[in-house]
Formats: structure tokens, C-alpha cells, sequence
């Protein structure tokens, strides 16, 4: 079970919160001029890191206020949690936590 910190209520249960999906997507400006694969990704396909992710979250039985989480998808820590209107910022947290990019794996200093 994870203990959630909700910004305006406090720390509570996860079974009070609603998961929301992955947090900071953003819909297209003009989905009529997308293609059929194109809108269907859109609508299905989401990131699924091993490490950090960033979700959105609503307080279901409580306040009913969606916000944002930062959370380690293995150990299930809760890194941070912001309202949604707050930018993405990147963080030491979440550059750890991606694979080094392909081009510097295997090269030594």
C-alpha cells in the first residue's frame, strides 16, 4: 500500500486516490489531422519506464483535486508530488534514474 501525500489534505491511503495516467501529455492541437495510427497512439500508447514517472493522481475520496506524481515505477517511492499546473522539471532523480544514452554505452574515460 502506498501512503500518498496529497497537497491539500495530507498524507493518506492509496486506496482514497485514483490513478489518472501518465502526467504531462499533451493533446494535439488539430486531432482531425492525424492519422488514424498517429490518433490511436496518441490515445493508447504511454511511456512505461523502468525508474522514474511522472503520473497524474486525483484524491477520489477526499478533496476530488487531480495533482501530479513523481514515482519510481520499481520500488514504488514517491518522489515528489506538485500540481498539475507545475512544469516538468528535470531533476538529478530522474536523470539517474534513465539509461545512459546508446552512443556513450561501453566507452571509457
Amino acid at each position: 500500500m502506498l501512503l500518498i501525500h496529497c497537497p491539500w489534505c495530507g498524507p493518506r491511503d492509496e486506496i482514497e486516490f485514483a490513478y489518472g495516467g501518465e502526467a504531462h501529455r499533451v493533446r494535439p492541437a488539430d486531432p482531425s489531422a492525424l492519422s488514424d495510427a498517429e490518433w490511436a497512439d496518441f490515445l493508447f500508447l504511454r511511456a512505461n519506464p523502468k525508474g522514474v514517472h511522472r503520473e497524474r493522481w486525483v484524491h477520489a475520496h477526499g478533496c476530488r483535486r487531480w495533482f501530479n506524481v513523481e514515482r519510481h515505477t520499481v520500488t514504488h517511492e514517491i518522489l515528489r508530488v506538485y500540481p498539475p499546473g507545475a512544469a516538468a522539471e528535470p531533476d538529478a532523480a530522474v536523470a539517474e534514474a534513465q539509461p545512459p544514452q546508446a552512443s556513450q554505452q561501453g566507452v571509457r574515460s
